[in-house]
Order: structure tokens, then C-alpha cells, then sequence
């Protein structure tokens, strides 16, 4: 079975086009008309990957990728809009899409930016297993996390930075990796945000953070998760 993509798309005419060109590429597409449908598709279908238009009538494409983050549902999120101007890519971004694409585009960038984007996509199995290392315990799916069995208060950047690190546990992974994978290629983070959120993951997840056993520093290249 293709990787299962969620195409929320008012306009017709594109929602059909895109639908038969994804499908011809492989991947299984479900496709919604307005933004209730898609949020309630998208929180109740287990999708690998969510298209979603901005400019949808009743609830906007924002508010769509507001309430899954809301709702915990981590499936990456790619935005396509008519608006081009940077702040609109920075509201997107921030709201917790993982890509943004103005309309128009050519298919071909369109197909190079999903595949991209599912490749990236941690396995089903650790977005839905409970993982543990150490005295830790991470929910994947609640997006919750425990050591020593209180919970731990993790923003929702360090959540899906600790997700990309078990995802790719053991591989050294350097910090555009980190940035392009976490915040999405088009977000406004440095480098330094990344040793910021790192530093931020130790000091609430490692015994002792100016020794860290997990989440380790590989001079020169960037970070790696060992458990």
C-alpha cells in the first residue's frame, strides 16, 4: 500500500488534478472540500502526510493546522496558498505546518516536496509506540513525556525535536538537518535555535545535562541520539 496522503482543497478543478497525479505517483489520497471535513478526516485517518489550502471557506487552512497541533496529531503538514508575502509563511510555520508552497506551482516542485517530505516522516510505529530510554517515557501519540514517571513540561518545538532525534536515533544529524526537518526549509531559525532547544531537552531529560548519556554532541557535524 503508497504512503496516505489527506488533499484538503476547495477548488474543484485542482483538488481532482492533484488527487489523480498523486495517485499516479503511488500514493493513496482521500480528499476534503472545506476545513471542518479535512480537521475531522485528519484527526480520526492515520495519513502520512496532510496538503492543505489555505484560503478554505468556514475554517481557513490556518485554523485547520492550529487545532491538529492542538490535538496532538503529529502527520507533517504541507500548506499551499495564493498568498505569497513572508509573514503568511511565518504565520504557517509557526502554527506548526512543516512546508509551505505558493500557488501557482509547477507539479513537478509540488511532487519533489512530498516526496521529501515523507521521507523524513519518522516510521509509524515511533509516532505511535510508547518509547522509552533511561528513566524517560515518551508517548508519541498522547505527545506526552514522563521521567521517573512525573510528567515533563516539553514546549511544542522540543516534542518534535525529541521525535526527529528518536526517529533518527543513532544517525549524527547536523543542525540544518535539524532545522529543515523540525522548523521546515522557509522558518526564520538559526542554528543557534537548535543549540538553544537542544540545551533545553537536556537539561529537562538528561540526569545530568553537562554530561549528557542521549542526546550527544558530535564536534563539528552536529548532534546524535543514542539509546
Amino acid at each position: 500500500m503508497g504512503r496516505r496522503i489527506l488533499l484538503v482543497e476547495d477548488e474543484s478543478g485542482l483538488r481532482l488534478t492533484l488527487t489523480h497525479r498523486l495517485a499516479d505517483e503511488g500514493y493513496e489520497v482521500e480528499a476534503a472540500r472545506d476545513g471542518e471535513e479535512g480537521l475531522r478526516r485528519a484527526i480520526d485517518g492515520s495519513f502520512d502526510l496532510v496538503i492543505l489550502d489555505v484560503m478554505l471557506p468556514g475554517m481557513s487552512g490556518f485554523d485547520v493546522c492550529r487545532e491538529l497541533r492542538r490535538s496532538a496529531v503529529a502527520t507533517p503538514v504541507l500548506i499551499l496558498t495564493a498568498r505569497g508575502e513572508v509573514v503568511d509563511r511565518v504565520v504557517g510555520l509557526k502554527l506548526g505546518a512543516d512546508d509551505y508552497l505558493t500557488k501557482p506551482f509547477e507539479m513537478a516542485e509540488l511532487l519533489a516536496r512530498v516526496e521529501v517530505r515523507l521521507r523524513r516522516r519518522p516510521e509509524t510505529a515511533v509516532q505511535t509506540a510508547v518509547y522509552r530510554f533511561g528513566s524517560v517515557e515518551v508517548d508519541m501519540r498522547a505527545a506526552e513525556v514522563r521521567r521517573d514517571g512525573r510528567p515533563v513540561e516539553l514546549s511544542a518545538k522540543e516534542f518534535r525535536l525529541l521525535q526527529f532525534f528518536i526517529a533518527h536515533r543513532g544517525s549524527t544529524l547536523g543542525r540544518d538537518e535539524l532545522l529543515d526537518g523540525v522548523w521546515g526549509r522557509d522558518a526564520v531559525p538559526t542554528a543557534r535555535t537548535v543549540d538553544v532547544h537542544v540545551a533545553w531537552l537536556r537539561r529537562k531529560l538528561e540526569e545530568d545535562a553537562r554530561r549528557p548519556r542521549f542526546i550527544l554532541t558530535v564536534h563539528g557535524l552536529g548532534y546524535k541520539f543514542v539509546s
